[in-house]
This record gives C-alpha cells, sequence and structure tokens, in this order.
C-alpha cells in the first residue's frame, strides 16, 4: 500500500459485505438445488470463495466454484473455465469479480457464458466504481464508489489482512 492511499473497506466491513452478498444470492436463488459461482480469476475467484464459505454455512444450496480465465490485458483472447460446459448449463450462475470499472472484464466474461443455456445470470462485485463503459451491471454489489477516472481501487485478499484501498 502507498503513502498515497486510503482505505475505502477494513477486514471487518469486507466480511460484513461478503455476508450481506451471500445472503442475496441465496434469496436470488432460494428455489435452486444447485447454483455455481464462477469466479474471475484472481481476486474474483478468491472473493467467490469467501461467498462459497457463507453460502455453505447459511444455506442448502449446493455451490459449485468455478474459476473463469481470462486475460484482462487482452479478453478477446480465449476464455476458459475450471468446470466442463455441461457442470453450468441450465443451472443459476454468479459471475464474480472484486472491482466492477470500466466492465471490460466483466462483459466478457458475460459474452462466454452466453454461448450457453443458463436458467438465470447474476454478477456480483466487491466494489462498484461507476466508470462503466459497457452497458453491465453488478447485480449484487458491497459498496458503489464514484471515483476520478485516475484512481485505482485495489482489493487485497491474504492471509494477514483483507482491505480494500483507493489509490
Amino acid at each position: 500500500m502507498t503513502t498515497k492511499s486510503s482505505i475505502i473497506l477494513n477486514q471487518l466491513q469486507i466480511s460484513q459485505k461478503i455476508r450481506r452478498i451471500a445472503y442475496q444470492i441465496y434469496e436470488t436463488n432460494s428455489s435452486e438445488e444447485e447454483i455455481v459461482l464462477a469466479g474471475i480469476v484472481g481476486n474474483g475467484f478468491i472473493f467467490a470463495q469467501k461467498l462459497l464459505e457463507v453460502l455453505n454455512e447459511i444455506s442448502t444450496l449446493n455451490v459449485l466454484l468455478c474459476e473463469v480465465n481470462i486475460d484482462k490485458k487482452n479478453p478477446l483472447n480465449i476464455i476458459t473455465t475450471s468446470l466442463d460446459v455441461e457442470k453450468y448449463t441450465n443451472k443459476s450462475l454468479v459471475l464474480v469479480d472484486d472491482v466492477l470499472s470500466s466492465g471490460t472484464t466483466l462483459i466478457y466474461g458475460i459474452k462466454h457464458f452466453l454461448n450457453v443455456p443458463l436458467k438465470k445470470f447474476k454478477t456480483a462485485v466487491l466494489v462498484n466504481r461507476n466508470h462503466k463503459k459497457y452497458p453491465v451491471k453488478a447485480d449484487f454489489k458491497g459498496i458503489s464508489l464514484s471515483t476520478s477516472v485516475k484512481e485505482h481501487i485495489q482489493v487485497e485478499f491474504s492471509q494477514e489482512r483483507t482491505i480494500a484501498f483507493l489509490v
């Protein structure tokens, strides 16, 4: 963390946001037997793992965890997932990432899943920056934050701490 950064969410606040989003996901999918949490490689996948832990604690849903491998610098490259397509076909799926900024990563992730018949498709992010250049929204979000285009949001998930800060 640099000296010119501001904490947006501390560990307790992030934990509370994760729990709230997990409850929202459960409420939206309470009639489902099985759902898929598809976390975008890196922090999106870690965030999905944390949501999975809470969902396992609060619900009877069978939750499949899927890692979405997308090249964030070149999103037109082939996108792959850790689950076979058959595992999420006709299921309710939540695409998960840590920060929604321009929407590029989410829109290309969504594009990948549009080739598969899904029962329901939602998105979840911890921080929504409101700088979208694509018509994509977060159905479940921890916090919405208006920042300048030059500012950067960084989320750190580590053993020592979990924190979101503005640089």
